[in-house]
């Protein structure tokens, strides 16, 4: 994890690394520098599917409808995760969710 300064002697703890996300799940809240998608994706980590999607349902950007077309896929409500997969102009995957969800992560821990 990198440690950036900011204004007035603050400091921000900058998340790098998939074994850093996995091993925030330990705590008992999410990291506070998260972006929604992250922060949905964390909850969902910690099992916790109806916080996660309230982090995500009101957004419209493309990297909250894919966690929102995740987390309809994972509900079993493939009609819906359908719509939002291809909100963003992908097909939902053919791979386990638990494989989704950790190529969600690393893509999102990326940009």
């Amino acid at each position: 994890m990198a440690i950036l300064p900011l204004q007035d002697g603050f400091f921000i703890s900058i998340m790098n690394t998939f074994a850093e996300f996995k091993a925030s799940l330990d705590q008992a809240n999410p990291p506070h520098n998260l972006t929604a998608p992250l922060k949905s994706l964390w909850y969902d980590g910690k099992g916790d599917w109806n916080r996660a999607h309230a982090e995500v349902d009101h957004l419209n950007n493309k990297a909250a409808q894919r966690v929102h077309a995740y987390l309809h896929r994972k509900e079993g409500d493939i009609w819906n995760a359908d719509y939002w997969y291809s909100r963003t102009k992908a097909t939902r995957p053919d791979i386990p969710l638990d494989e989704e969800w950790e190529q969600l992560v690393q893509q999102l821990l990326n940009e």
